[in-house]
């Protein structure tokens, strides 16, 4: 049977449908801010047979797009090993081991078989933030941990829902081993019923248009997909391109970490080999594989917007295998850094190599932080531990059209920062300050976008902070001559004094008490072309929006700037010079 357009295109929507269905349910049922405001969370349909990507909700975070593939893999390849229970109709699988599929610990997976005439369809599987999974420090984010037992409990695949019911000896290791263990139950029930949302009208779809048309559709939709990139692609001139990003340190060992890239295109396909990178290192900066394919995954994802998601996506994508780098992280090495940052550089590295042979289609480097800042301690007035949990947003590069977004979300992902009135209500801090930060966007004929400026202070009882950013040694890379955006930065005010972290955007366990307060920039994104090159009534506007000193304006673009207007023969002997 062929598939006619219209129902293809049908299906298409129908089953993405499905996955942003799951989101909502997730989001809208989950108890912590990080999952519920903050949309830290993704879901997915994966193939029964191996484990490969049919879709994902499009307010899924990106890069658990090759991370839940995989993940969904090893849970079909244990099954069939006999390593782990085989499935029954209402199981559900919970599991967050990184070196399994997986990221960080903090990012723990659900896995779900769907059912029809008695056999496995396919496997629905999701992914949410806990603001806790045990370890060190509160939040999970150890900044100088050196194993992985350091930074939480390490879940195999084990069945978490037997039959539809809840294994209330598997619950009680979980609780026994996190903070706030009282409050996991609705992210676990919220978690759960997206799936089971997801079953109930993935069945709806088959029930009307038949198990076999939809079994063809996914076919036809995988191959389409790789031919589409495989198209993007054959366009790009052959060649290979080079860039480098750097990891400010690994949080134990204050030195940069080098991610080395060269992306060499032959016809209709990229090969990404990242052999001259750093070796593995010490601290939490790690990335496990799934984690580096996925990077490269979705940073193609930016450039090549249009190709729909699917396995397919991913076929001319070739990844070689980074051993012996911190890109490709191995048993016992820590990872909590590897998510929300090491994936970030590793996609700005991808950005880089790719703007030299697609200067119209690819940006500067963004921000490409998530601002990690991990937050617990006790509220005495309601008598109850907490854990918060910020992340915070940043510039995007400029590009060939246009200046760079301000205070965007991280490249991994779609997740906001929680409302500051959410974060009041839930925690014992105040925001003293939530701005953008003028300033920070690299100067560029398209300069980047701005990043964001807050400070928090604690308002009663104790807490402990770690932080796990990045780009706080070096700011954002400008691409074709442009400028780098601001680097990150983090100052802590306690008793009276300011302290800057050693490892500028990483330290864990940093006491805190009433009054006490932290303060963040993040970083703005890269600038693209000539800052001379800019306009200069574009620089005189973003002067007067405050964006820009008149001292920057001149140093950054070489405008000079006289009673509120440009003065356009000291800026062309300014420029010239």
């Amino acid at each position: 049977m062929k598939l006619d357009a219209i129902t293809l295109s049908v299906l298409q929507a129908a089953l993405q449908q499905v996955c942003d269905e799951m989101d909502l349910t997730f989001s809208r049922a989950a108890f912590s801010p990080v999952i519920a405001e903050a949309n830290d969370r993704s879901d997915g349909i994966y193939s029964a047979v191996d484990g490969s990507l049919i879709a994902q909700g499009s307010q899924g975070l990106p890069v658990f797009v090759g991370v839940m593939q995989y993940s969904t893999r090893t849970v079909i390849e244990m099954i069939a090993d006999g390593r782990c229970l085989p499935p029954e109709p209402g199981d559900i699988y919970i599991v967050n081991d990184p070196y399994l599929g997986g990221t960080h610990l903090m990012d723990v997976r659900f896995v779900m078989p769907v059912y029809r005439d008695e056999k496995i369809f396919c496997w629905l599987s999701n992914t949410g933030h806990w603001p806790d999974i045990g370890g060190s420090v509160p939040g999970g984010f150890s900044a100088s941990a050196t194993a992985v037992e350091q930074e939480g409990l390490r879940l195999p695949p084990v069945k978490l829902f037997k039959k539809g019911v809840l294994d209330p000896e598997i619950y009680a290791i979980i609780c026994s081993n996190i903070r706030v263990a009282d409050q996991r139950i609705g992210d676990i029930r919220a978690q759960a019923a997206a799936l089971l949302i997801g079953q109930d009208r993935l069945n709806g779809i088959l029930d009307r248009y038949r198990d076999e048309t939809v079994v063809e559709a996914i076919a036809e939709l995988r191959r389409r997909a790789a031919e589409q990139m495989r198209a993007n692609i054959a366009a790009i001139p052959d060649g290979t391109y080079r860039s480098k990003a750097f990891v400010d340190s690994d949080g134990v060992v204050n030195e940069p970490l080098t991610i080395a890239l060269a992306v060499d295109k032959k016809g209709d396909t990229l090969i990404f080999d990242f052999s001259g990178s750093s070796k593995p290192c010490a601290g939490p900066m790690n990335s496990v594989l799934a984690t580096t394919l996925s990077s490269v995954y979705l940073a193609m994802r930016h450039i090549f917007p249009d190709v729909p998601i699917s396995a397919g996506a991913f076929e001319p994508l070739i990844v070689k295998r980074p051993e012996g780098t911190f890109l490709d992280a191995k048993y016992p090495r820590p990872v909590s850094g590897c998510a929300a940052e090491v994936s970030q550089r590793i996609a700005e590295a991808v950005f880089a190599a790719m703007v030299q042979a697609l200067p119209d289609k690819v940006t500067a480097a963004p921000a490409g932080s998530s601002g990690n800042f991990a937050l617990g301690g006790n509220d005495p007035a309601r008598g109850r531990d907490y854990v918060m949990y910020q992340i915070s947003g940043g510039g995007y590069g400029g590009n060939s059209g246009h200046d760079g977004l301000t205070n965007g979300c991280s490249t991994i992902g779609i997740s906001k920062s929680p409302p500051v009135e959410i974060m009041e209500q839930a925690f014992p801090v105040l925001y003293r300050h939530y701005a953008l930060r003028e300033g920070s966007g690299g100067a560029g004929k398209h300069r980047g976008g701005f990043g964001l400026a807050y400070e928090v202070e604690i308002l009663r009882g104790e807490a402990r902070a770690s932080f796990v950013m990045d780009h706080g040694r070096f700011g954002p890379q400008g691409a074709l001559g442009g400028g780098n955006g601001e680097p990150n930065s983090v100052i802590v005010f306690r008793n009276g004094e300011e302290h800057v972290p050693p490892h500028l955007s990483k330290e864990q366990d940093i006491s805190l008490k009433a009054g006490d307060r932290v303060r963040v920039g993040t970083p703005g994104g890269g600038g693209y072309g000539d800052p001379r090159e800019r306009d200069a009534d574009q620089v005189l506007r973003d002067v007067a929006l405050g964006y820009y000193t008149p001292r920057q304006a001149r140093e950054k673009f070489g405008v000079v700037l006289s009673a509120g207007t440009v003065d356009r023969e000291a800026t062309e002997k300014q420029r010239a010079g």
